[in-house]
């Protein structure tokens, strides 16, 4: 009976999918199909960093019929392309009034002083800068244009880097919650929440670390760009905070003025029939760029690693995830097509299987083996399990506040048992076979000989670790073991640390592979970043295979029911910790 109703509900949940999702989605497309409208002769180009960017396309199928998303490669392609386009004539940049993440907004300000020096007027406009995250950066990429903006009345509260974080210790202790985990070694931080009320000296001195090496180099970008000392800059900006007319008086922003007259401004040197133009409907208007000359392969990987690959999870939804079937896939198809000369492996990630990281860096030396260089370009996070599918890359490219390294591994449980029990909830356990059989069970800690057991197995995958990293880097095991042991670096420390190759952005990394591949003048990029086609989306949506959850939460996407998206989010997240007990993850901080 229980297994006629789970196949009615999927059966239902397939009908409405097909009788409204999937009309629904061919409106969208025919919708997205239409021709985009021509660039006029004379445009100025929009861009809106307000909303929060991934560092990627979206690998959403039907995407594609919408254009490219709003992401930090997509901007820095188009705005590459835009470059050369004699009809853009130049930039209006609308800052957040947050804070960015550090690397994404090193690259964006890469390509707004690449923009300006092509000889293009770039105005960035803030309604307000206010004290939140890394609020420092985005001063830096206003910086970067060659006015900055800002609305009368506004506040500049660029006065620091804090961050915030929870301990759970007293809290555990206090209802009987045990935390069972392994760190190696002591900077490996993501679950020290878990463990302690306060800072470690260990985590203490890597936040600061880190900290202080993102917000310095910000300080240090902008200053270079506003021809200001640094130390003057820093200790005006350290100051405030600040009304918008007193900021202008100390030389800290270029200009008080409104939206519209920043815009009007960029109109009146444009020409009598300039008009605005948004930066992605440029992107769709424009086309694909650099249709000739030797061929690049670019993959791309942004989120947490894991094994299988994306058409295990919801189709539909955007992608958050590296799928270490998909990416490996697209890397050995790399190595074996003859007309591409190298690969540039864009990757965005703060780690996660151990297994699944191996599984990429296997890849990443088969095409090694072919003869295809393989350039890391690290957006804001190429940590943890990210480092070790770089390890071994024939070159690797970060930003100055790319935070990478923290090679080490964590993993463990939460032993609720005794806390359940004080609310007449008791978890019983049986089990059959070897003393480890129940080792991940929740209803108590780890018995002394599983705690070896589990001890040695993370022993095995630090030191795993180690070993890729000393290959990779020509780095003795027991250097690499000194700067590691967790520990989180910004690119700028990691290049000094032999970790790095070179510091700079996507187009660096283009250049890097040019070099090692020898290849000379223009080069063609082909996307090669896994994505399933609108077809197959539909197909594994309609439950091929599946007859459940998965359609059930597919249809409820499709009618944008919010719910959905939180279940596959926390199923994702699920995942990943029931993956094994390794997880080679970095902590992230806040924007």
């Amino acid at each position: 009976m229980k297994q006629f109703l789970t196949t009615m509900a999927g059966v239902f949940a397939g009908l409405t999918l097909f009788l409204v999702g999937v009309p629904f989605l061919l409106v969208v497309i025919a919708a997205g199909a239409t021709r985009p409208a021509p660039v006029p002769g004379a445009v100025v180009l929009q861009l809106d960093l307000r909303n929060a960017l991934s560092d990627q396309d979206v690998q959403n199928p039907f995407s594609a019929f919408g254009g490219r998303s709003n992401s930090v490669m997509s901007v820095v392609q188009t705005l590459r392309q835009a470059e050369g386009d004699r009809r853009v004539k130049g930039l209006l940049v609308r800052l957040p009034e947050v804070g960015m993440e550090p690397g994404a907004a090193d690259e964006l300000r890469q390509a707004l002083r690449r923009f300006e020096a092509a000889g293009k007027p770039v105005i960035a406009h803030s309604q307000g800068l206010y004290q939140s995250g890394v609020v420092s950066s985005t001063y830096m990429v206003g910086a970067a244009a060659g006015d900055l903006w800002m609305q009368p009345g506004a506040a500049l509260q660029v006065t620091g880097l804090a961050v915030e974080d929870v301990f759970f210790k007293r809290f555990f202790d206090e209802y009987g919650v045990k935390p069972d985990f392994e760190q190696r070694k002591e900077f490996k931080n993501a679950v020290n929440g878990y463990l302690h009320s306060d800072y470690t000296a260990a985590h203490r001195t890597a936040q600061l670390s880190w900290m202080n090496s993102v917000y310095s180099s910000a300080l240090n970008t902008a200053a270079s760009d506003r021809e200001m000392e640094p130390a003057l800059l820093r200790a005006r900006l350290e100051a405030g905070p600040y009304p918008a007319a007193r900021a202008l008086e100390l030389g800290l922003i270029d200009r008080l003025g409104h939206l519209h007259e920043a815009e009007q401004t960029l109109l009146d040197a444009a020409g009598d029939d300039a008009r605005l133009m948004e930066l992605s409907a440029y992107a769709r208007s424009a086309g694909p760029a650099g249709r000739s000359g030797p061929v690049i392969a670019l993959i791309e990987a942004e989120g947490p690693i894991t094994t299988g690959r994306s058409g295990l999870s919801n189709p539909l939804a955007p992608s958050a995830m590296i799928f270490s079937d998909d990416i490996s896939a697209a890397l050995y198809d790399a190595a074996e097509d003859d007309d591409i000369k190298a690969v540039v492996l864009r990757l965005n990630s703060p780690g996660g299987s151990d297994t699944a990281s191996e599984q990429i860096l296997a890849a990443v030396r088969a095409a090694k083996a072919a003869g295809k260089p393989v350039v890391v370009s690290m957006g804001t996070y190429g940590a943890s399990g990210g480092y070790w599918v770089a390890s071994e890359a024939s070159a690797i490219i970060a930003q100055p506040t790319t935070l990478t390294g923290s090679i080490g591994v964590y993993g463990g449980k939460l032993a609720l048992g005794p806390a359940l029990a004080e609310f007449g909830v008791d978890m019983r356990e049986l089990g059959v076979g070897g003393a480890f059989a129940g080792a991940y069970g929740m209803g108590d800690g780890f018995t002394p000989v599983q705690q070896a057991a589990f001890s040695a197995m993370m022993d095995n995958v630090y030191d795993e670790f180690i070993v890729r990293v000393a290959r990779g880097r020509n780095l003795s095991p027991q250097r690499v073991d000194e700067i590691a042991r967790g520990r989180v670096w910004t690119g700028a420390q990691a290049q000094s640390l032999g970790l790095v190759d070179e510091l700079g952005g996507f187009y660096q990394a283009v250049d890097k592979a040019k070099t090692l591949a020898g290849l000379e003048g223009e080069v063609r990029l082909r996307r090669m970043t896994p994505q399933a086609t609108p077809l197959q989306a539909l197909e594994r949506a309609l439950g091929m295979g599946a007859v459940s959850v998965k359609t059930l939460t597919a249809a409820a996407w499709v009618l944008g029911d919010p719910r959905a998206q939180g279940i596959l989010d926390t199923l994702a997240t699920e995942r990943l910790r029931a993956q094994g007990a390794a997880a080679v993850l970095a902590p992230t901080p806040i924007r």
